[in-house]
């Protein structure tokens, strides 16, 4: 049987008429999805309207691709699409907000915590309201930190971001009306304290001196306090896994680098801006100025509320980015191709908005050894950075006899540049070399090992250092060693609260010119000078323009020390070495999960943290402390202050001591991450998902 060619000619062409008819279908969806157009108002209002009476689909589950590649969409809020805007609908631009936002955050940590030795001193704090204050914001972000993670990881990241924004800007305004409202930090009183008699003395007030607005200030203080770590969550899991997302797996390393690099920048600026005022209220008088404190607080209440302003500036841009940017289902599809770094039996496996669907998640990921050694990296690493934080001021201070100021002025010189360094060469090195899960893995115990001796070789690191009457030198044979008070000055009646150091002629140094004995004082082109010192019976001595004798001048001795530039190189290349694992070690608990509980595994590392490393770290550096002190502030009326004087041996083997195990542990948890490696990720002898047995299933 022969067919008609003309019936065979039609079909041909309708069959071409349907192909091309479905080819310009598909290149105007195509041109529909992605280019941009613009709505005026009365069809926005109309496309809102509309909004209400659509069914509301489904949620979506963690591992949906299909799902995932309609995420894209362009910048604008809800239909309001703009074509002018799309320039930045980017990753750049989302890097540059989140820098923005991340700065801010770093400096309201920054100013809380330089704000809060003040606050101790105001309210006299007890030791359960001093650790609920400081503590608080730890406690909150622990407690929100898998809830972010997990629903944020389902969700909009970009609108959660926003949402950490609003709750940095509630507490940016919190702390700013508490300063601005209550008086907390007053100008110091220009003082001295000089040798005198008994008779001559006046009485302390030892009474307690009541707030009434203590209890609200403390209430407010923690509240902001719970927001301000609750606004970090979705910054510092969610935004760090929005970038992994968008970027090649070898070049996440320098986004990241430039996000972490952000949080030292904050902290660093929040301190110049505390210190700024602190200085400024030193050098406030109290004539003239009444009641109006809120001139000598205005850095404190100024500074929160540009913080306000810095966040305000990212929320709008946040909530106009779509939940994946153009290109991210195409970056998402080269990752796919690239070796497994984690149990491929995990990569299908769907995770709802369920409880159950959340604890099933999270059982999955404490299954696997590498994301619990990386989390305890991550928490000796912090452990590491607050130790040389609390340890390096009291060393400088015993071992270099400098001035408290001046030793947390160089710490802080030394540990935020270094650990800026250390966080962006880090990102940078792996960045550029591409290297593999396991390659990052060897070059955190490298560098972790490197840290280890470089902490190691500061130990050796000595000064002879000048002779301090009461510490290192007992008056001559007339006191004793680790007491200030000697026979030549019981009578003056001096306390320990002021710390304002002389230097007598005869090359030693003295607490105060009271511990001195020194009963006159002088200032002489831009010096303070002191006479008639009851201590000071040796040296050679000097006539001032007046032709009085000068017995002591205001200020240290010369220790004609050269070792603490030594110090300081050792130190700084320490702290470089030991932040030089922070990117790789994010790096890896990325790879380490699948991509659809990248998020989660992020929210399981700073729970770890916050338990074994940001709670209990400054409790253990402070236990050591007191254990190291032989000689405490004690004012007039019996109340214990500061340390003064500690056994400078007992100090630096105790924080030293620890520094090294908490590096040492670092490069351990390498060890036992690269040994378990191969059996983790290239085996997969053991699924870490069980499978749920069917009914009637037999066993195979």
């Amino acid at each position: 049987m022969t067919q008609d060619p003309g019936k065979m000619q039609g079909a041909k062409n309708k069959d071409q008429l349907e192909e091309g008819l479905g080819t310009d279908k598909l290149e105007v969806e195509k041109i529909s999805k992605i280019t941009p157009y613009l709505k005026t108002i009365p069809s926005a209002m109309t496309k809102f309207k509309n909004l209400q009476l659509e069914k509301n689909p489904s949620p979506p589950t963690l591992s949906d691709p299909k799902h995932s590649a309609s995420l894209e969409g362009p910048f604008g809020v809800g239909p309001l699409v703009f074509p002018s805007l799309q320039r930045f609908n980017n990753i750049d631009f989302f890097l540059f907000l989140y820098f923005v936002l991340v700065v801010a955050h770093g400096i309201a940590f920054a100013m809380v915590d330089l704000s809060f030795k003040h606050l101790e001193k105001k309210f006299s704090l007890s030791e359960e309201e001093k650790y609920i204050m400081d503590f608080s914001d730890y406690i909150a972000s622990f407690l929100v930190a898998i809830i972010v993670a997990y629903y944020g990881g389902i969700g909009n990241r970009s609108k959660w971001l926003a949402g950490a924004a609003l709750m940095l800007i509630i507490a940016s305004i919190i702390f700013a009306a508490i300063f601005y409202k209550y008086e907390i930090i007053r100008p110091a009183e220009e003082s001295e304290e000089l040798c005198i008699e008994e008779e001559d003395r006046t009485m302390t007030d030892c009474g307690g001196v009541w707030i009434p607005y203590r209890s609200k200030f403390i209430y407010l203080f923690v509240f902001a306090q719970c927001l301000h770590g609750v606004s970090g969550m979705p910054l510092y899991i969610l935004g760090v896994t929005f970038l992994y997302d968008h970027v090649p797996t070898f070049s996440a390393g320098l986004y990241l680098a430039v996000s972490d690099a952000a949080q030292v920048l904050g902290y660093t600026l929040g301190f110049a801006i505390g210190a700024r005022g602190v200085k400024r209220s030193q050098n406030e008088t109290l004539s003239g100025l009444g009641n109006e404190f809120q001139l000598w607080q205005k850095n404190w209440w100024s500074g929160f509320f540009s913080i306000a302003v810095l966040s305000f500036c990212t929320l709008l841009p946040f909530l106009c980015f779509p939940p994946r940017l153009p290109g991210a289902h195409k970056i998402s599809l080269e990752k796919e191709k690239e070796p497994r770094s984690f149990d491929r039996r995990l990569k299908n496996e769907e995770f709802g908005p369920n409880l159950k669907d959340l604890l099933h998640a999270l059982k999955c990921l404490l299954r696997n050894p590498l994301l619990i050694c990386f989390s305890l990296c991550k928490s000796t690493e912090s452990l590491t950075f607050k130790g040389a934080s609390k340890f390096v001021p009291k060393y400088l201070e015993n071992q270099f006899l400098l001035t408290p100021s001046l030793a947390t002025m160089l710490t802080g010189m030394i540990i935020l540049p270094g650990s800026a360094v250390g966080h962006f060469v880090g990102g940078l090195i792996v960045d550029r070399l591409e290297m593999s899960c396991k390659n990052k893995i060897r070059f955190i115990v490298v560098t972790s090992t490197v840290a280890l001796v470089l902490f190691m070789l500061i130990l050796f690191v000595e000064c002879e250092t000048v002779e301090f009457a009461g510490i290192n030198e007992d008056y001559d044979g007339s006191g004793i060693f680790g007491n200030l008070t000697a026979p030549c000055n019981v009578q003056c009646g001096c306390s320990s609260s002021i710390y304002a150091s002389v230097c007598g002629r005869d090359d030693k140094e003295y607490f105060s010119p009271c511990f001195a004995g020194c009963k006159d004082s002088k200032n002489l082109y831009n010096e303070k000078t002191y006479y008639n010192c009851s201590c000071i019976k040796e040296g050679l001595t000097t006539v001032d323009t007046e032709g009085d004798f000068v017995d002591a001048i205001s200020g240290k001795c010369n220790m004609k020390c050269h070792t603490l530039p030594l110090f300081f190189a050792f130190f700084f290349c320490s702290i470089i070495f030991s932040n030089l694992s922070s990117i790789p070690v994010t790096l890896i608990i990325l790879q380490n999960s699948p991509p659809n509980l990248n998020s989660l595994s992020l929210g399981v590392v700073y729970t770890i943290w916050r338990i074994s490393g940001s709670i209990p770290g400054p409790l253990i550096f402070h236990i050591s402390i007191q254990e190291s002190c032989i000689y405490w502030n004690v004012n007039k009326c019996g109340k214990k202050g500061r340390c003064w004087i500690y056994n400078k041996s007992k100090m630096v083997y105790i924080l030293m001591g620890l520094c090294l195990v908490f590096q040492a542990a670092s490069a351990f948890f390498g060890l036992i991450a690269l040994c378990n490696y191969d059996s983790v990720v290239m085996k997969s002898t053991e699924s870490l998902v069980q499978p749920v047995k069917k009914e009637g299933e037999e066993k195979v």
